[in-house]
């Protein structure tokens, strides 16, 4: 039962329906501490309707409102606080959790209307840097809460496998390549290439003319440059898949920047016959003076498409394709104006949709506080980063648990899951510097510790033998002891509905930090093992509590092994 709802619910029969539930709903709070009750309606917004002072509005809504599920009600100031029945909400929770499994939590405001979510997109030909983590594990954490939400999701890998930088690659590999070395080790000996060229173009200015000129030659289908795009294409997936498998991200498309070649043109055209195409020093723009933006620029003065083009292209294709309901981009902060231009122009062109998209920033992956650059050859990659991290949880596991059978399968649970919980436990907006010591901690805010707390609360079940065998409400105890882990295994459904009306994992990654450790303090408490009349009831929390951090975790796109 949604209590916050039920609360809502008797405050509109109180008030004659003078104000809707699900308004009402919006003004209870959470009070910060326990003593002030487990929900909390102010009342200054009803002294206006009703011209009395706010604490004699809560006074006589206080005496109207009568429910089996409050323990007792109390005002304080403008304030209705209401305590729950104890015995009544455990009893309810625990048997929904324990009856629903990774259910629980799952919310059909979606109603199956399609989301594309435009994520990771790196870019072919260059290694797979720490740079792209946020967006690939930020993007596949939205899918997953979406999903849980009632949509239905469909994660886009739009590859960077088209524009001016394939120029600049295949001039350096026709100046300065080797057939053999790019055979043994295809993307760094190609990063090393375009390392080269940026180096050399700083003193011969000449060389980006060139680079731009084998670009347009790979616009125009030029055979030679094809045949190198290619290959170089072809090589990068390879790795990336490899990446993608060890994190358990997968794609239902990956049709990248060259899958809208031949589309473009379509928009410039539509954009001619709405007469929204104007030069600008030889250019073709959209202006965009009314949106207070700067002109979309569609068209070069060589007559070579850009981003926006093919971004157009893109939105037209995948609306018309999936008829999404929401169309998410998961792409760097620094990308803004260039998302802003986007929809502001579709609108120009009278798709009313583009206001369904949405552009999901975020902050940067910093190393000694600055951003890193492919382009300068100062990257992280990730693959090194995730190999590390699951060496380390290794060490770990072979110190802690020697005789662990699936050791190998844990340690990769464990690092890995390290690694992406480090990034979704901020907010997407915060810059994050590159640690690897902060990143592989196994205690604190980690996944480790969240791992760690269900693999022990799956053991007590086990050494239990506990089978769901006592009715909920025949359980023998106060809850007075577990009232902070009952509350907080009842917030787990609204903590999801926010993270996906915010477009935020984090507060998922938050919420399960905070089940995990008010879990952990209640067990170092109380003898859950010990034989009392209360041990069934206890244990029936443990395994509800197991229930919400594994389905946290998976939301997050992290596995939670049983034993550690």
């Amino acid at each position: 039962m949604n209590f916050k709802k039920k609360f809502a619910e008797e405050l509109y029969a109180a008030l004659d329906g003078a104000i809707e539930a699900a308004e009402l709903e919006q003004l209870i709070e959470k009070p910060k501490t326990q003593q002030h009750g487990d929900l909390a309606f102010p009342c200054f917004s009803l002294a206006k309707m009703q011209r009395k002072a706010p604490h004699l509005i809560a006074q006589e809504l206080a005496g109207k409102i009568q429910s089996r599920v409050f323990e007792k009600m109390e005002v304080v100031g403008a304030y209705i606080n209401v305590f729950l029945n104890k015995q009544q909400v455990a009893a309810d929770i625990l048997n929904q959790i324990i009856s629903q499994q990774g259910e629980y939590g799952t919310q059909k405001e979606g109603n199956g209307g399609k989301v594309t979510i435009d994520l990771s997109s790196p870019n072919i030909a260059k290694p797979f840097s720490m740079g792209h983590l946020r967006s690939t594990v930020i993007g596949n954490a939205l899918a997953l809460i979406v999903e849980k939400c009632g949509f239905q999701p469909i994660k886009i890998n739009h590859l960077g496998d088209w524009g001016t930088q394939f120029g600049k690659l295949i001039s350096a590999y026709k100046r300065w390549g080797n057939p053999e070395k790019v055979k043994q080790n295809p993307i760094k000996e190609l990063l090393s290439l375009y390392v080269q060229f940026h180096a050399e173009a700083e003193a011969n200015p000449a060389l980006d003319d060139e680079g731009r000129s084998w670009f347009k030659k790979l616009e125009d289908g030029d055979e030679e440059a094809l045949a190198l795009w290619q290959w170089f294409r072809d090589e990068s997936l390879k790795e990336f898949s490899r990446i993608y498998e060890l994190m358990g991200v997968q794609f239902d498309s990956y049709a990248g920047e060259a899958f809208y070649n031949d589309k473009m043109d379509r928009i410039v055209k539509l954009l001619e016959e709405k007469e929204l195409l104007v030069e600008s020093n030889q250019a073709q723009v959209v202006e965009l003076n009314e949106e207070q933006l700067p002109p979309c620029l569609i068209k070069k003065s060589d007559g070579a498409t850009l981003y926006a083009t093919r971004d157009l292209a893109a939105a037209l294709y995948r609306k018309e394709h999936y008829d999404f309901s929401q169309s998410l981009y998961v792409v760097g902060h620094e990308q803004s104006l260039h998302f802003k231009q986007l929809i502001a122009v579709l609108k120009k062109m009278g798709f009313d949709w583009a206001d369904k998209m949405v552009h999901i920033p975020f902050g940067m992956m910093l190393k000694d506080g600055k951003k890193m650059s492919t382009r300068k050859g100062k990257v992280v990659l990730l693959e090194e980063v995730l190999a590390e991290s699951i060496e380390m949880a290794r060490s770990n596991i072979e110190e802690k648990n020697p005789t662990l059978k699936n050791k190998e399968e844990v340690a990769k649970q464990v690092g890995v899951g390290a690694v992406i919980f480090h990034d979704l436990k901020n907010y997407r907006m915060n810059d994050i510097e590159f640690s690897l010591e902060e990143m592989l901690r196994f205690e604190g805010e980690t996944a480790p510790y969240v791992q760690y707390t269900f693999a022990r609360a799956c053991s007590i079940l086990r050494k239990a033998g506990w089978k769901l065998e006592t009715p909920a409400q025949a359980y023998q105890t106060s809850w007075e002891k577990e009232w902070k882990v009952v509350s907080l295994l009842m917030e787990f459904p609204s903590a999801i509905k926010r993270a996906c009306e915010n477009y935020d994992p984090s507060l998922v990654a938050k919420y399960i930090i905070d089940l995990a450790q008010v879990f952990n303090k209640y067990y170092a408490e109380v003898k859950v093992l010990e034989e009392s009349p209360e041990r069934e009831a206890r244990l029936a929390l443990v395994c509800s509590v197991t229930v919400v951090l594994k389905e946290g975790l998976r939301l997050l796109g992290i596995s939670a092994p049983e034993e550690m």
